[in-house]
């Protein structure tokens, strides 16, 4: 054997395990879950599965809960990723200078991202109770903005409102964290040439910092999008989709139809154009995105 073909060969088994792993738990299910939408699946192995083609895309498209659902997801998405890029962006500018604590001030802001979203869920359910919780109770008793208790999680038009919160900052962290490394990676010699032609903080940030960012804010976006579009346990936990609808998220809805009705090949149907969508999108962001010039 020759060394390329050696050096071939032992690139090969490095990269296998990830190879198979992505394989196994990424192509598989997404091949299984387009056979299982052909189908009328059925859990029972005793009973066959009756091939019925397109029949659960037809329903899918013709169904109005679905539709609500994709709504609301592309809602979260649309107040959540820039909610989280900006004020991601903001800490990241401010932790990047030298300051006393700035260990422990980073610190705190990454906790929420490792936090558990059942436990976070479950605390701003009780920050936005109608009664006793510590929103209303600021926003009545203490600033006096509303005149009475705001019914948060049952109201049809406020109850996304503790769900886009809790999106917004759980995921500061994370984004302060990738905004960091980045800003980290831009040499200090460009800022100091721009002091010296004279330019203000304003102007190094709109002329230097963002143009030199645009590939991880590209990425942030991207991943951003990814993790709007498969929001799930902050509305299991805190709404279960509802009050009337009003909350349910294509991930919510796909969980329902499979595993609270059974309707496992309908269920399938909604995950393989949930995967689509997703796909498309995060496609188009990177291709448009990266091919910008902010300079």
């Amino acid at each position: 054997m020759t060394r390329e073909k050696r050096r071939k060969l032992i690139g090969l088994l490095f990269v296998l395990p990830g190879l198979i792993s992505y394989f196994a738990w990424t192509l598989y299910p997404i091949f299984k879950s387009f056979i299982m939408s052909l189908f009328e699946w059925n859990i029972n192995p005793a009973i066959p599965n009756k091939f019925i083609g397109l029949a659960n895309y037809f329903e899918l498209f013709q169904d109005p809960k679905f539709y609500t659902s994709l709504k609301n997801t592309m809602l979260y998405t649309a107040v959540t990723v820039p909610g989280q890029m900006i004020l991601g962006f903001l800490v990241a500018i401010l932790l990047n200078r030298k300051m006393k604590g700035q260990t422990l001030f980073r610190l705190l802001y990454y906790l929420p991202v490792v936090t558990s979203w059942v436990i976070v869920s479950i605390l701003f359910q009780y920050l936005f109770a109608a009664r006793g919780g510590l929103v209303n109770f600021l926003l009545k008793d203490i600033l006096h903005i509303i005149p009475k208790n705001i019914a948060w999680l049952s109201n049809p038009k406020t109850a996304m409102v503790p769900i886009y919160t809790l999106g917004i900052w759980k995921g500061i962290g994370w984004s302060m964290l990738i905004f960091l490394a980045g800003l980290q990676g831009i040499p200090k010699e460009i800022y100091e040439a721009a002091s010296l032609d004279g330019a203000n903080s304003w102007k190094k940030t709109i002329k230097i910092t963002i143009p030199l960012m645009v590939p991880t804010i590209v990425f942030e976006l991207v991943m951003l999008t990814i993790g709007g579009f498969n929001v799930f346990l902050s509305v299991y936990v805190m709404t279960g989709g509802g009050p009337m609808c009003s909350t349910e998220v294509l991930s919510s809805y796909m969980f329902k139809e499979a595993f609270d009705y059974f309707h496992f090949g309908y269920g399938a149907a909604i995950s393989v154009i949930f995967f689509l969508i997703v796909f498309t999108i995060s496609q188009l962001q990177r291709k448009l995105l990266s091919k910008r010039s902010l300079y």
